[in-house]
């Protein structure tokens, strides 16, 4: 079956821009003598907040979002200035929302009292919700004063530039393309990668392009030309042009490793920057096709390409093997479990948790702060097709966190097939033949 890309938000992010602009030229907002007939308290959401750190800072507890989204929703019925929020993880600059309306709506997490009945204590006045005139933009993080670098929107708005791609090293052909030792800018670093380019005669607008996103090695060992030879090649000599970033601090490439400064993939934007990074810097050549742009990404990686899905609208088809791709409160207990085994996770993982749950509290506390860091929030925005493969019998990242991803794409309607390998490991070893040929065949249906 033909695959064609989903749906860009390339306008939305043009709104967000705009609304940013509005909220931070604006003066006050002063509240009306009709708001203040429907909502003893309201504030306008700034870039920095969610309902769980409004909740936090105006009641006294993250766990208290809940009452802010009652009794908003009650103001809103009777006042259109007000936001109508579907989704606690999903609100907007600007939009204006009621912190209390009553003792009912205060009490909203506990006493279950629908919109509608919190109404009738509010005022006897109906009239028809309004909805914003920006119904749907990126939401933002939970911080006083910035965006948090791993939240979506803060990645959205983001520039990733890329430079020149310098080849700095050429290396043994294969029979039908050639390879090579590549490097680029990334936010100030050097980053290097392995390049290939088809021989033979080039389509009119370039070859379409796939960029590989390895998944953990630990940077002490990796090299350029190691690890996913063959994943490369199998697309290498189908007629892709592929470059395999190693990310920044990984072999010849400047930059604080992941060891060094928790920059994981998981764990901090570095990573997704320098492939983002990479896809602008490869659109500069004259053998790429800058509308033929897949991904692929392994482990870790998968999860780079995940996120880079949902904040570039110029993927426009995704493989992921053995992703890390689960929430962040699901894969939560699966760290601990690591940590326990494995020192070295431990010390980096544990810190980079208890700095977050410092500022922001845990998921149970803040679920709207690790919603807005976790592309699973996103799913409705991916810019193409998914492929997703993941064998039962990893050892290293549960099947489930495909299973939960496959789930949340088919549940907006996205485009997503889903592959399990019974048995197999982390790696697809007895299944390696089979994965890469339905990747060939994605990829081709979709950008060929």
């Amino acid at each position: 079956m033909q695959l064609t890309p989903t749906k860009s938000f390339a306008h939305r992010a043009s709104l967000l821009a705009l609304t940013i602009s509005l909220v931070l030229s604006a003066p006050p907002y002063r509240i009306s003598a009709q708001s203040q007939n429907v909502c003893n308290q309201s504030t306008t959401i700034q870039s920095g907040d969610t309902l769980s750190s409004l909740a936090n800072r105006y009641l006294g507890s993250y766990s208290a979002y809940q009452s802010i989204v009652n009794a908003t929703n009650a103001a809103a019925e009777v006042d259109p200035s007000y936001a109508t929020i579907q989704n606690a993880a999903r609100i907007n600059i600007g939009w204006k929302v009621c912190i209390t309306t009553s003792k009912a709506a205060n009490a909203g997490t506990t006493e279950n009292i629908s919109p509608s009945t919190r109404l009738t204590t509010a005022t006897s006045t109906a009239a028809p919700t309004v909805a914003p005139a920006v119904s749907r933009l990126p939401n933002v993080a939970a911080t006083p004063a910035t965006l948090h670098p791993l939240t979506i929107a803060a990645m959205r708005i983001k520039i990733y530039p890329g430079s020149q791609m310098v080849i700095e090293q050429s290396l043994a052909a294969n029979a039908n393309y050639s390879r090579y030792v590549a490097s680029y800018y990334s936010d100030g670093n050097n980053v290097f990668g392995l390049l290939t380019v088809p021989n033979g005669r080039m389509p009119q607008n370039g070859w379409p392009l796939i960029l590989f996103n390895h998944g953990y090695i630990d940077p002490a060992i990796y090299r350029t030309t190691e690890r996913y030879v063959a994943y490369q090649d199998a697309f290498a000599r189908n007629g892709y042009v592929t470059f395999k970033s190693d990310y920044r601090g990984h072999g010849f490439s400047e930059g604080s490793t992941d060891i060094e400064t928790n920059q994981g993939g998981n764990r901090h934007a570095a990573y997704t920057s320098d492939v983002l990074n990479a896809l602008s810097s490869l659109k500069l050549r004259t053998d790429v096709d800058a509308d033929k742009i897949g991904m692929w990404g392994h482990s870790m990686g998968g999860q780079i390409t995940l996120r880079a899905m949902v904040i570039s609208n110029e993927v426009k088809a995704g493989s992921i093997w053995a992703g890390t791709v689960a929430d962040y409160a699901t894969m939560w207990d699966r760290w601990e479990d690591r940590t326990r085994a494995n020192p070295q996770w431990s010390s980096r993982i544990r810190n980079w948790r208890a700095e977050l749950v410092a500022d922001y509290g845990t998921p149970e506390e803040n679920p709207a702060f690790w919603l807005s860091i976790s592309p699973n929030a996103y799913v409705d925005d991916l810019s193409g097709a998914v492929l997703l493969q993941h064998a039962t019998g990893d050892s290293i990242v549960p099947v489930a966190y495909s299973d939960i991803v496959n789930t949340e794409i088919e549940a907006v309607g996205g485009e997503v097939s889903y592959f399990r390998y019974i048995g197999d490991d982390h790696n697809l070893s007895a299944n390696l033949s089979v994965a890469l040929a339905r990747d060939v065949a994605f990829f081709d249906a979709v950008l060929k």
